[in-house]
């Protein structure tokens, strides 16, 4: 049985070299077997494995088994028996190079059957990692700036956030329900609180004509909740409560679209219909359906115009201090209270020492003491610091989720589009994709300066060429400007989408961006190895490791160089 099985057996997988799909290795395999090997009680199979890191590791990737209800007859010969099956499995830089194998058996289907086993053919090679020639440019993230001048008055406001059509105050992303609970229980002395809340111009947040002024109340009710059960400083009846409900402000709305990664015609075009075409609100709310760029008002806008404010006035009495460094120390060492400095002089006891571990214990003492966005901030700087001393790649890792952890925090409690983006960078580098996304996506939402929006989008653009979806990432792209890291993953998409005339055009416009830019050069090699082009693939090889000698070895290994790794052309260069 395994000999007549096996003396047929045609195995084939699409694509014929392995490569990547973001962070995944996708392919399908193809197996038929002549129809005349079955036999009643036992079975034929191909066991799928993928071997790795010079034949010393594998990855078991599945079985084709040819039993009854596992197989079809091929349309062409009816002779043969026919398996299509889709597999996958997580890449990793070290499976590159590696083999897909299939290993032949016959194994008797009753419970602890006889197995034989056969041969091992390689159906395929890997991996072509093309894909992840993304284009990064990280930014540094620096320490906010500490003072110890010990003045603890101030405005502190607190964004919150509504479903649409809702006023409930929800306690997820998006709220400041624990960051106003925390500053209530801190008792500083409230003088006055502002609420004000909107709402957006879609039609389920206008339906209820109400809904601003319920959202004012909700957060009213909540905010004197609160002081009645957790201050003991502050009473009810002692604090100034001034509220404005918003209704039907264009301006508000018009104030975030010109915050927004919006063109500056597109821009324009929304001021001129909301300001100079006539119309109820509806009726103009329903002519911006008409833009071709709405999506991004009502995934980017409109959430953000669900929103409610609470603003407190507070104010503390100023106490100066000497020696806080040895303060500070006695502090995270438990000997005296955390209340001997103030919240700044504590934080800028962090600045007085070089060392990172201490620099982190001074601010997870500040962070457990006060809760102040400024001190998870700079928790979070200090743990990326850590991260990049780290030689160790899994507490490299920890660091960097614990630092996104802390941004995270920090964000809640100081929600900007800079703030959210630097959750976000903190994940990416961890690895972790879909947190990145998230808060890629929430920063765009927040809005703000273009610079920031610009970076915001062309990193989100770059982690979703990183997971495989493409044409996400062209739409980021849309939004931001025509940086070299943005115009390199331009370019690698159309590479990935096989149209490699517009990737050999958009290489160029990099290399006009960032001369003698090896990697792009490289990435031009690459473009023209797909096309057969040999001469091309030589010119722009010979100038990647004329740049930088580590494309030599990195060509040696890369399977897009394949076809023309003997040619006369290809070794000249690597000569």
């Amino acid at each position: 049985m395994l000999k007549v099985a096996e003396a047929g057996q045609q195995v084939s997988v699409q694509p014929t070299v392995l490569e990547t799909n973001g962070e995944n290795v996708l392919f399908e395999v193809t197996a038929r077997v002549p129809a005349k090997h079955l036999q009643k009680g036992a079975a034929f199979n191909l066991n799928l494995r993928y071997r790795y890191d010079n034949g010393l590791r594998e990855d078991t990737l599945g079985r084709l088994s040819f039993q009854s209800g596992e197989y079809t007859y091929d349309e062409v010969r009816k002779d043969l028996l026919i398996i299509k099956k889709q597999v996958s499995f997580p890449y990793a830089p070290n499976k590159s190079p590696g083999e897909l194998l299939a290993l032949a058996e016959v194994r008797e289907l009753k419970p602890n059957g006889k197995q034989l086993k056969g041969k091992e053919t390689r159906v395929a090679r890997g991996i072509v990692s093309t894909g992840q020639l993304v284009v990064r440019q990280d930014t540094a993230i620096a320490l906010l700036p500490e003072t110890a001048e010990n003045n603890m008055g101030g405005t502190r406001v607190l964004p919150f956030f509504f479903d649409n059509g809702k006023s409930e105050i929800r306690n997820y992303l998006g709220t400041n329900v624990a960051a106003l609970e925390d500053f209530i229980e801190a008792n500083q002395h409230t003088d006055k609180v502002m609420i004000v809340a909107g709402h957006s111009p879609d039609s389920i947040d206008t339906r209820d004509a109400r809904l601003a002024d319920k959202r004012v109340q909700a957060l009213l009710r909540y905010y004197k909740k609160r002081v009645d059960t957790d201050s003991y400083l502050n009473k009810v009846n002692e604090i100034d409560f001034e509220t404005e409900a918003y209704h039907r402000r264009w301006d508000l709305f018009l104030s975030k679209v010109q915050q927004s990664a919006l063109k500056p015609q597109q821009v324009d075009s929304v001021l001129l219909l909301i300001n100079d075409t006539p119309g109820t609100y509806a009726q103009k709310e329903k002519s911006l359906h008409k833009l071709t760029y709405f999506d991004y008002l009502e995934q980017y806008i409109y959430p953000v115009l669900r929103f409610g404010t609470v603003a407190v006035q507070y104010s503390a009495p100023k106490r100066y201090d000497s020696e806080i460094y040895l303060l500070s120390k006695k502090i995270v060492e438990k000997q005296v209270e955390v209340d001997v400095l103030t919240p700044e002089e504590l934080r800028y006891s962090a600045t007085l020492t070089p060392l990172l571990a201490e620099k982190q214990r001074i601010y997870e003492t500040s962070v457990a003491a006060t809760g102040r966005w400024e001190a998870y901030h700079n928790l979070a700087v200090v743990l990326l610091q850590r991260s990049e001393k780290e030689v160790n790649e899994k507490v490299r890792r920890a660091y960097l989720r614990r630092a996104g952890v802390n941004f995270t925090l920090a964000a809640h409690r100081n929600p900007t589009a800079t703030m959210f983006y630097r959750v976000a960078t903190a994940y990416h580098r961890a690895g972790d994709k879909l947190e990145a996304l998230q808060n890629y996506d929430y920063a765009i939402k927040l809005g703000g300066a273009r610079p920031v929006l610009d970076k915001v989008f062309a990193d989100k653009a770059a982690l979703e060429i990183e997971v495989g979806q493409l044409d996400d990432a062209l739409g980021s792209l849309s939004y931001s400007s025509k940086s070299y890291q943005n115009t390199m993953n331009r370019a690698l998409i159309f590479m990935l989408k096989s149209n490699y005339g517009g990737a050999h055009n958009i290489y160029e416009e990099a290399l006009k961006l960032k001369p003698n830019d090896p990697l792009a050069y490289y990435c031009l090699a690459v473009v023209a190895a797909r096309q057969k082009d040999e001469a091309q693939m030589g010119e722009n090889l010979r100038r990647a490791v004329q740049l930088d000698r580590k494309f030599a070895q990195r060509a040696v290994e890369d399977l897009e160089f394949m076809d023309m790794a003997r040619s006369k052309t290809f070794l000249e260069v690597l000569r």
